[in-house]
Order: C-alpha cells, then sequence, then structure tokens
C-alpha cells in the first residue's frame, strides 16, 4: 500500500466519523497525525482529497454490497439490504455521498465525474446482489433504479422517529421490487 493510500484510508475513516461538510486540510491533518502539506503533496488540492474520499466511501459501499449473501427471493434481498444500509460501513460511507450532494459538491468537478463513475459502479453491485436474490437479469436494472431511489429516500427520512413505520415502508417497497422483478 502507498504513502497516499494509507493517507487516503485514514482521511476516509476521519469523514465517515466526523463528517464531510465542512472539511479542511489542517483539522484533518492533524487529527489523523500528519501535515496539510504532506497531504497536499499527495492530493494537491482540498478538492482532489474530498473527491478521492468520495470515491473511497463509494469503493467501500459497493464492496460491502458484494460481501451481503443472497437472500431467499427479492423480497429479503431488499430487507437484507436496507439493514446493511443501517450498520456499517454502509450507513456512514452513504452519509459521506449525501453530504457531498448537499455541499452542491457532485454537480461541479471533479466531484461530478467521481460522481458518475461511483454511481455506475453502485448500481452495478446492486444489480448483482439482486440477480443473487433472484431477480431476472432482463428486469433488474428497473428493480435497482426503484430500489436504490427508495432506499435513499428512507436512509434519509427525517419525518419519523418511528423505526417500525420505515421498516413497514422497507417492506412494500420490498414487496413491490419483487413483483417488479418477476413481472
Amino acid at each position: 500500500m502507498t504513502r497516499r493510500d494509507e493517507l487516503l484510508d485514514q482521511v476516509t475513516d476521519h469523514v465517515r466519523q466526523h463528517g464531510l461538510i465542512g472539511l479542511t486540510l489542517r483539522p484533518v491533518a492533524a487529527a489523523i497525525g500528519t501535515s496539510d502539506r504532506m497531504l497536499l503533496y499527495h492530493f494537491r488540492s482540498r478538492d482532489e482529497l474530498v473527491a478521492a474520499v468520495v470515491a473511497r466511501t463509494s469503493d467501500r459501499s459497493t464492496a460491502a454490497v458484494d460481501r451481503l449473501p443472497a437472500a431467499e427471493g427479492v423480497r429479503a434481498g431488499v430487507n437484507q439490504l436496507w439493514q446493511a444500509f443501517l450498520e456499517e460501513p454502509l450507513h456512514s460511507c452513504l452519509d459521506v455521498y449525501v453530504q457531498a450532494a448537499a455541499s452542491g459538491l457532485i454537480g461541479q468537478e471533479p466531484y461530478r465525474s467521481v460522481v458518475r463513475e461511483a454511481n455506475q459502479r453502485w448500481s452495478e453491485a446492486l444489480e448483482r446482489y439482486l440477480v443473487r436474490c433472484g431477480a431476472e437479469q432482463a428486469r433488474v436494472a428497473r428493480v435497482v433504479t426503484l430500489v436504490d431511489s427508495s432506499l435513499f429516500g428512507f436512509h434519509l427520512d427525517l419525518a419519523t422517529d418511528k423505526p417500525d413505520e420505515l421498516f413497514r415502508g422497507v417492506d412494500d417497497l420490498a414487496v413491490a421490487a419483487e413483483a417488479l422483478a418477476a413481472a
């Protein structure tokens, strides 16, 4: 592993724990035991570092989905995926993605390109997972569109503090995804 990769992993872990919004080089460098000059040497700018962090969290998210075992059907698979959203590493990795979007970073370069690539890899990981759970290959892209957008919405749901309501909503989504996957 290169020094750049080590630093990126450390910064990524820091951001997953403390957030992306308001990230500045000196405090993050101090937190991981290096200098802002060393970060700039390896990443050239804050923008390049943040783009690399977004890409690394995406890699970790995709790997987490790839590690999920196949469930007994699409409905069970969507419910299992939701459970994974609530746990590490997906929970904090998805939060980093949302923070980048909320900061307006995603619409500008270098973030736009990084996010576009990350979204493609994420969708492919969800497709592989849902096929393992029984979705038909010919229909899986439609299922991913429904499931991905909906689970992100549930992930961001601040309107309720009642987890049972969210679980019911996710299961309703899972029923619809299973029907769509087999139609």
